[in-house]
């Protein structure tokens, strides 16, 4: 009989084989290929998942799966030739499956010279989703190597994705901000209490990025490091983006001539190159329909629909946000899917997996709004698309819908209600942000009455504190969400990086008359 491998094992194994990838080399090797930046997977479904993987050289990336880890019943799918249009990285989508099960994955290259010089092979597991109902794991957060805070090794690289992993999470969904573009790291940082941060350097972190080349490079960065392979070997990641991605509060058609880090100047430009690097970089499944889409939904058996937003790509100009006949935020065909999607979903539990909060004030400078909230009353501008969602939910009859997000750099958790609402066309419902994985601290934040909500719980510096703490300071978060199979109870924790639970709900479901 051969033993399955659990998640636990699963972690020490790709503890073990990723320890010999630290710091890894992007310099080509004389002799064998090497698989730069450890394994991904991502955007699991019933019957597959997205793998990703990355070599030294043009190479042939070849996957196999099979159901036990010793590989003794390995499928071998169709491989895939990796060169200079994708900075030599590549993702398969594997199909055909088996559902609700452990898979094990294993990724070899083979130099296109001489395809007798193979890697060492690289391996990986995620279990596909399930048909029938189960018990349910995931963890969220976002940020990640944000405000000048990078990798040190010397205090353990980016530990809440180590943190994280000691869960066993089924997958984690990343809320955005998956690097930071506009923020270049320098070599140290002297912190108030008199040590210093030294930050693990790489070209493409000493500036913004604006080629394709320096975007690949934010993300290559994230992954020297240990903590961050280690957990991706492990968890399938489902991402969505948020500004980072691209530059800090951008949106379509803005110019950056008063910014003289940028010798680009187009947004647009910018953000055609970053949405090309995210997709070749994350493990995502890529629509046929719009190739850069990020919105879409991940369907996770009967217990479980998550949507994922963008509210960054098909939004207006940031104003003061107060037009009376609103302003584009989700736009006309994302919010068409959402609430085609909605109405037609059987998932007991609906996750709206949303890039930025709904009733917290984010500002993009003195008079902008950067997010949907802009003040006490009634719905204008950006709000307005969240109203009809709220409105298109109560209406619909449709139960159980949760919002999970990050983007303000601390944890909170937050009850709306239209008791407390100027808008009051809604059900109640829950939204809980968690943040940052790895970057600076902030919070907290002002708030509007739009949609009535109410501070349950936040964690946040103090102002003694200040703001834009280090990681090192232990005000990094996550949150843990288990929902049970034979009650359907969503139980929603939010932890810090010690594994500290500093919060916990749970939430019964609404069922079917």
């Amino acid at each position: 009989m051969t033993l399955k491998l659990t998640r636990r094992t699963a972690l020490q194994g790709a503890l073990a084989t990723t320890s010999v990838l630290a710091m890894p080399s992007l310099v080509r090797a004389a002799g064998r290929p090497i698989v730069t930046h450890g394994v991904q997977s991502g955007d699991i479904a019933h019957d597959g998942a997205v793998i990703w993987s990355r070599a030294d050289r043009e190479a042939r990336m070849v996957v196999e799966w099979a159901t036990t880890d010793d590989f003794t019943d390995a499928h071998r799918v169709q491989p895939l030739d990796l060169g200079a249009p994708t900075d030599l990285s590549g993702k398969l989508a594997l199909t055909g499956l088996p559902s609700d099960q452990d898979i094990h994955y294993r990724v070899t290259m083979l130099d296109l010279v001489d395809l007798n010089a193979a890697s060492e092979p690289v391996v990986g597991r995620f279990r596909t989703a399930p048909h029938a109902a189960r018990d349910i794991r995931f963890v969220w957060s976002g940020d990640t190597a944000g405000q000048g805070w990078g990798i040190d090794t010397d205090r353990g690289g980016m530990k809440t994705y180590a943190t994280m992993a000691r869960h066993q999470p089924d997958f984690m969904i990343h809320s955005g901000d998956t690097i930071y573009a506009d923020g270049p790291l320098q070599p140290t940082v002297e912190l108030a209490d008199g040590t210093v941060w030294t930050n693990v350097m790489i070209d493409a972190k000493a500036k913004v990025a604006e080629t394709l080349d320096e975007f690949r490079g934010q993300y290559l960065y994230n992954l020297m490091d240990d903590n961050v392979r280690a957990f991706n070997a492990a968890v399938p990641v489902l991402a969505q983006w948020d500004d980072h991605e691209v530059t800090n509060n951008w949106y379509p058609s803005e110019d950056l001539a008063a910014d003289d880090r940028y010798s680009v100047k187009s947004a647009d430009l910018l953000a055609a190159r970053a949405a090309r690097a995210f997709h070749e970089m994350m493990p995502t499944r890529q629509s046929q329909e719009e190739p850069n889409r990020i919105y879409r939904k991940v369907a996770y058996g009967p217990m479980l629909d998550i949507f994922f937003l963008d509210l960054r790509t098909y939004r207006g100009p940031n104003t003061a946000n107060t037009e009376a006949d609103g302003a584009p935020f989700l736009g006309a065909e994302q919010l068409a899917w959402l609430k085609r999607e909605l109405a037609s979903s059987n998932a007991l539990w609906k996750v709206i997996a949303s890039d930025m909060p709904i009733g917290m004030m984010v500002r993009d400078g003195d008079a902008a709004m950067e997010n949907g909230a802009n003040g006490d009353g009634p719905p204008l501008g950006r709000e307005q698309d969240i109203a009809q969602v709220l409105s298109f939910i109560k209406h619909g009859g449709i139960a159980n819908t949760v919002w999970l997000t990050a983007d303000v750099h601390y944890t909170a958790a937050h009850h709306y209600s239209p008791e407390r609402a100027q808008f009051q066309d809604f059900e109640p419902f829950w939204e809980f942000v968690s943040g940052p994985l790895h970057a600076g601290t902030f919070g907290p934040s002002t708030y509007d009455d739009t949609f009535g909500p109410e501070v349950r719980f936040a964690r946040h510096p103090s102002e003694a504190q200040g703001r834009n703490l280090p990681p090192s300071m232990g005000l990094q978060f996550f949150g843990l969400v288990d929902i049970a199979a034979d009650t359907g109870v969503m139980t929603v924790r939010l932890m810090d990086v010690e594994d500290v639970e500093l919060w916990s709900v749970e939430l019964d479901p609404a069922r079917p008359a």
